[in-house]
């Protein structure tokens, strides 16, 4: 069974997010083996200097370096990285659980992203898509469409 964790930046707060995050947490267990670790956003001042925010992002690099799954497949969540279908995930998911590190780390940033450091160590840079959405609400989105993939994978009408 593939494991999979979610890595993400900052304290999931809004309770109607957690939810949704819980319902889909729910139906991935006869999935895969789900863990989400939430890292604590560094604090920055109102207006941050760039060299302030590189700063921070290094240091929740090193933090979100710790939680990696040891051997597995890095996938970045970025504004830079490479759009997917649905159906194109849903291979990346069978490829990494045929592969013989059946480990997929999925790492979402805070408001100003990743590290640049932290990002060129990724096997997969995915984009959710070209417009911009608070970084809650992609971990809700993530975890649909890990349930999403799998369901591809099983062939069920989930998917449509």
């Amino acid at each position: 069974m593939l494991a999979v964790r979610l890595i993400c930046v900052g304290k999931l707060k809004e309770r109607y997010f957690a939810d949704a995050v819980a319902e889909y947490e729910k139906r991935l267990g006869a999935f895969c083996r789900l863990e989400l670790i939430e890292i604590p956003e560094e604090r920055l001042p109102e207006r941050p200097a760039p060299s302030e925010i590189e700063a921070a992002l290094e240091r929740e690099a090193r933090q979100i370096e710790k939680k990696l799954l040891k051997d597995g497949l890095l996938v970045c969540l970025c504004v830079e990285g490479t759009q997917q279908s649905s159906e194109a995930f849903a291979g990346l998911l069978s490829r990494a659980e045929s592969s013989g590190r059946p480990r997929i780390s999925f790492v979402i940033g805070g408001s100003f992203g990743l590290s640049e450091g932290l990002k060129a160590k990724a096997d997969v840079r995915l984009s959710m898509s070209k417009m911009t959405f608070p970084h809650h609400l992609a971990r809700v989105m993530l975890a649909e469409q890990l349930y999403r993939g799998f369901q591809i994978k099983e062939g069920t009408r989930y998917h449509k």
